[in-house]
């Protein structure tokens, strides 16, 4: 049985607002997703899945991944290589992304001093901030070099 958290009884909160149950099937692509600290595609986390628990198909781990976005556990990341990939956001800060357009290796940034500018960017016009996200395209360290030679 997995155990009641936090996440749980905020998947069950927004399934009675659409008039759904929480499946065991909807608890354990929870909990394994829950388990990955990287951004997975849809596909990944059915892989990992399928290892234990062979019964759940892959149009249930998306449908569950696409509930998780909805009620805010989860955000769908899509880079410049258009594969959907989601990564947690419950209990986790805030972060950017920078990504590289030659081999699609991304980094995870914190900065408070753009935290602060985009509040005060969005205060000033008038607009309450529900989410934002920053994506920064470019070449990473490797793939320069490689592109210099």
């Amino acid at each position: 049985m997995i155990p009641i958290t936090s996440e749980v009884n905020i998947l069950i909160d927004y399934l009675k607002t659409k008039d759904l149950k929480l499946t065991e099937q909807r608890k354990l692509i929870l909990e394994a997703f829950l388990k990955i600290e990287t951004h997975v595609t849809a596909e990944e986390l059915y892989d990992l899945i399928k290892l234990n628990y062979p019964e759940i198909g892959v149009a249930t781990v998306y449908r569950t991944l696409k509930l998780l976005c909805e009620c805010g556990l989860a955000n769908e990341l899509k880079f410049s290589d258009r594969v959907a990939r989601y990564e947690h956001l419950f209990g986790h800060e805030h972060h950017d992304h920078l990504i590289c357009i030659k081999c699609g290796k991304y980094t995870e940034v914190v900065d408070p001093e753009i935290e602060t500018l985009q509040q005060k960017l969005a205060g000033k016009n008038k607009l309450q901030v529900l989410r934002h996200r920053m994506e920064l395209y470019g070449f990473c360290e490797d793939c320069l070099k490689k592109v210099e030679s």
